[in-house]
This record gives C-alpha cells, structure tokens and sequence, in this order.
C-alpha cells in the first residue's frame, strides 16, 4: 500500500503501544481488541509489509470514528487518525472501499450527502424559503440537521428568529465536504466538494455554522487544504453566546438541573468549550459529565449509523451510564448527531439540545 512516511512512522509507532487503549468510545463500547488503535495500525503494517491485503482490514478502517481522543491522549504525539484517514484515501484510490461504504460516497457525490436524501420535511422547507432572501449573516445548517433531523434545524431557525437577526438559509446549501472527508480522506472530490462550499459562503460576511462536524470542516480542515473562506465563520454555540451577551437573547433561568455532552469538533479540534455552557448556565443549573471539555467521550454520530447501527447504540448508551452514574437525569447536547445517537436510546435520561433549552420545548 503506498503510504507516506509520515503516517509509517506513525503506524509503526503505534501498533505495540498501549497508551490510549482505554480511551477509544467504540473499543469500550464492543469490549474488542480490533476497535482500538493499537489493532488498527497493527492491520495497516501488516498490510504495508505485504501480509496481508488491504481488503481485508477495511471493514476495521470504518469503525474508527475519527474523534481524536486517542491523539488527544496520547503524550508522544503519535496520530491514529492521520493514518486512519489515509488510509481510506488509498482504499478509494485503489477501488477496495467496502461496499457499504461505497453507496455512501457515491450519495455524497450525486446528492451532496451521504443519505442520498434530495428533500426535507415541509416544515423545514417553508422555514427555509422565508429566509431565502440574501442577507448579510448565513444560517449553515449541514446535511445532519437538514435531512436527518429537520426538526433540530427548525428550531436552529426558531432561535435566530427569537433574537431578530437578519439571517438568509439556503433553499441548495451546498455540502461542507466534512462527509467526504471522513469517508474518502483528502481526495480530489473532497477538496472539489470544500471549494465549491467556500466559494458559496465567501458571499456573506458571518456565516452562522450550526452542525460542529461542518464547522470543525470549515474552520480548520479548509485551511489544512489551502482553502480560503471570505466571511467571518462562526459556530452557531459561539453565535448564540453573543447574543445573549448582547441582550438580544433574554433568557429565562430554571432550576432545572443538566449536564453537558461536549462534541468533541467544538472542545478539541477548535478549542471552544466556554460558549455552550455560557449559554446552558443562562437557562438551567449546570453539572459536568464525567470526562468534559477537551476529555469529552464522543456519543455516537448519523452517518456511522448506516452502517454499523447497533454499535452507535452501544456507544450513545454507554455515555448516557457516564450521566447517570453521577446523577444527572438531563443531557443538553450542542450537536445534532450526538442529540439523534442519545435520543435514540434514552430510557431514563432527558436529551436536550441547546435550542431546547433556549425556545423551553
């Protein structure tokens, strides 16, 4: 397999060493060797020393979810993601996607996400029609919330309205390229599919992003690939701040009582942590989730759900004991995934998000 050195060096480094073996949300989840990095760079060297094939570590490539808390933890600065990621860049490049994996580009291709979905919810749609008009500040919504969770981006708009601002969402919002990414790596199409998103957003002067996958994309992943957005890029956490530290939010404190799952895209890749819980702490009584802010444990995802459903539930269930062995009853999320992956399996836990919190729905 034609690797780079770099990510060699890292696989070599990797594949003996035990340092973040506890620390992989979906190696805890399964209670599998295979879904840790150790074993993951173990495959890829085998591979590369013509061991093995490459086809046959793929399905373990695509179990990897690419939150970075093993390169968080990690004190020698090896990278399981860098090598992860190339990894399935070489497999597109040499036709041995896993099928499965396979119907999910060719979506992202042809519809823009991965879902192959071409419509949303007609609530949605008049919502976003009655914001179709060019304003100076773009509402981002992403293809989560837009085709998987209409009901989230709604309220996404609901909260924008609250505060009066002057907001334009796109009726053909084009795809960040994040899906891309974390399929297919750095590939021509992916690059192809950030342009073109740069290009659209670069006609704004604030562009309001509201999935954290989308911003992690556009805030750093652009600038990794040269690519240069023309507007003030902002997450929708950090833009919800704002206004409530403006007063154009008037929020209405209860004595509800809540914890905070923290996206890793926000707390680790763009070092944002402060915004949530300043807007949180404006609406309900704040306790902290065991592992928080840049130590968060990811709580599952959309897209990996499509093809591996029943451990994304083991996954969400398993951050939901992390909330209920301390106590808490009410998880507020600030990511429409990790919202979908928790709501999906909560029994005895409220999952809110943050517009929930804000609208008090």
């Amino acid at each position: 397999m034609i690797m780079s050195e770099k990510c060699k060096q890292h696989v070599d480094s990797c594949r003996f060493c035990w340092m973040c073996h506890h620390i992989c949300p979906i190696g805890n989840a399964t209670g599998q060797e295979r879904n840790t990095a150790r074993a993951r760079a173990l495959g890829i060297s085998l591979v590369n020393r013509e061991a093995i094939g490459l086809s046959e570590i793929m399905d373990n490539i695509y179990e990897c979810c690419t939150c970075g808390a093993c390169v968080h933890d990690c004190i020698t600065g090896w990278d399981p993601v860098m090598f992860t990621k190339e990894t399935r860049l070489q497999a597109a490049l040499e036709g041995k996607l896993p099928e499965y994996i396979m119907a999910l580009v060719s979506n992202c291709l042809e519809t823009g996400n991965a879902y192959g979905k071409t419509a949303t919810c007609d609530c949605l749609a008049e919502a976003i029609k009655a914001h179709s008009v060019k304003k100076n500040t773009l509402l981002f919504l992403g293809v989560d919330a837009k085709f998987m969770a209409c009901e989230q981006a709604l309220k996404a708009i609901k909260v924008l309205d609250k505060a009066g601002v002057d907001f334009s969402v796109l009726e053909n919002e084009p795809a960040s390229g994040a899906q891309l990414d974390f399929l297919i790596g750095a590939a021509n199409e992916t690059k192809a599919q950030m342009e073109a998103c740069a290009k659209t957003l670069g006609e704004y002067e604030t562009v309001v992003v509201y999935d954290p996958n989308d911003a992690k994309a556009i805030k750093q992943l652009y600038k990794e690939y040269g690519i240069e957005v023309k507007a003030n890029v902002v997450t929708y956490t950090s833009f919800i701040a704002g206004l409530l530290r403006d007063g154009k939010l008037e929020a209405k404190h209860s004595d509800k009582a809540v914890v905070f799952q923290d996206p890793y895209q926000l707390s680790r890749d763009l070092e944002e942590t402060e915004e949530a819980r300043e807007i949180i702490m404006s609406y309900a009584v704040l306790g902290e989730m065991l592992l928080n802010r840049a130590e968060t444990v990811w709580a599952g995802n959309i897209l990996m759900a499509q093809y591996m459903p029943e451990v994304i539930k083991l996954v969400a269930k398993r951050r939901i004991f992390n909330a209920t062995s301390i106590g808490a009853d009410t998880i507020v999320t600030a990511c429409v995934a990790e919202y979908v992956s928790l709501k999906a399996v909560a029994e005895d836990v409220e999952i809110l998000s943050i517009e929930d919190l804000i609208l008090g729905e």
